[in-house]
């Protein structure tokens, strides 16, 4: 049996084309890839991401735990701050890619993916216990599952600001990129309103909680109209993080991924003061020398590359990657991908070639993010 967020009954009424992912019921899309994609980059676009976890961490020995948990620093967070992070294994592959919001001195609230929630979270508990008995006198500690209780909507855009200014009274210009706010919207419904998201566009997150989904995500409808605000689906969240460089789980991210070779060796702070969950292994693999680097790719000539497509020298001789992500770009009109390189051949500029169902079609690592919004 699917599980089915707050908004199904809304993503039925609008049209959207329902698919199984990651247990979930979702749209894939609505009025399709390219318009949506278009939508979100030229106007503003509206998403449901209900589906994803959200975890409390409490007491006053949350933050050292939090630190251990992840690579990322959160000592350094401050109140109504956000950062991105991973979460390592103890042989130094990524359980998996979250946001950490700090609510209050000892409160923290974390953010996983969908499809990894379950995993996630018997990964954080397993850790608690890890981390109670190295620290039985760190202090008072609650980790607790609340993603049955919330909603999560997400606009992104151009116009993200004022569709969502007209529903809050919490002023949202002051709020900076990766810090939020707690006020309420519409008739004085609780809400997180946050200025993160996964497209490369300014936008809110907003949570709220989860019976009063519905409510908000036909008010955003209706404010946005005059916008232009559409409906995005998975498949066109999908292309517009392409465009960023954004790792996905499954793709860029696995618990035998080192956070280093997948491009996001900037959220590891080995310096930070503390240990943290893998932090031995992410660094001793560094040191030995990393089997390649997530680089950007774009074609030169036609086709497309998918995840799994082999990558090689430019002669076509010698293999030295693979497509983790791939698609044409609706923004640049490209075929673009992220792939992971072998080092000697991961420099920008290097031609390479990609094997697209037997045929060798010539590409170039390129700078990243592929698109930069012109706002």
């Amino acid at each position: 049996m699917l599980k089915r967020t707050a908004m199904y009954e809304e993503h039925k009424r609008l049209g959207g084309r329902l698919i199984d992912f990651g247990g979930w019921e979702l749209p894939v899309q609505y009025t399709g890839v390219m318009d949506e994609h278009l939508a979100c980059r030229n106007a503003v676009g509206l998403f449901d991401v209900s589906h994803m976890g959200e975890v409390h961490v409490e007491g006053t020995a949350s933050e050292a735990f939090v630190n251990y948990l992840v690579s990322n620093d959160c000592v350094k967070l401050n109140i109504k701050q956000a950062l991105y992070t991973e979460m390592c294994n103890h042989r130094g592959g990524i359980v998996d890619d979250l946001l950490v919001y700090r609510r209050a001195k000892d409160r923290f609230f974390l953010v996983v993916n969908a499809s990894n929630s379950d995993k996630d979270f018997a990964h954080m508990k397993k850790i608690e216990t890890e981390f109670t008995q190295k620290n039985p006198n760190a202090g008072s500690l609650s980790v607790t599952n609340e993603s049955s209780k919330y909603t999560q909507i997400a606009v992104q855009g151009r116009h993200a600001e004022a569709i969502v200014q007209t529903m809050t009274k919490t002023p949202l210009s002051p709020i900076k990129y990766y810090w939020f706010d707690e006020g309420t919207v519409l008739n004085g419904i609780p809400a997180i309103i946050a200025r993160t998201g996964y497209t490369g566009e300014d936008g809110f997150e907003l949570y709220v909680a989860w019976d009063k989904g519905p409510e908000v995500w036909r008010a955003c409808l209706e404010a946005g109209a005059k916008y232009g605000i559409k409906p995005i689906g998975l498949g066109a969240r999908d292309t517009l993080r392409l465009e960023m460089k954004f790792p996905l789980y499954g793709h860029e991210l696995s618990d035998e991924t080192n956070p280093y070779a997948a491009g996001v060796g900037w959220v590891v702070k080995p310096n930070k003061g503390t240990d943290f969950v893998g932090r031995e292994a992410v660094l001793k693999a560094k040191e030995k020398g990393l089997p390649y680097h997530s680089v950007g790719l774009k074609l030169l000539e036609r086709g497309i590359p998918r995840q799994g497509y082999g990558i090689y020298t430019a002669d076509g001789k010698t293999k030295v990657g693979e497509v983790t992500s791939g698609t044409q770009s609706p923004s640049l009109g490209i075929a673009i991908a992220i792939a992971n390189i072998a080092i000697p051949q991961s420099s920008v500029g290097t031609k390479l070639t990609v094997d697209i169902r037997g045929t060798k079609v010539p590409a170039e690592v390129t700078p990243t993010p592929f698109y930069k919004r012109p706002y």
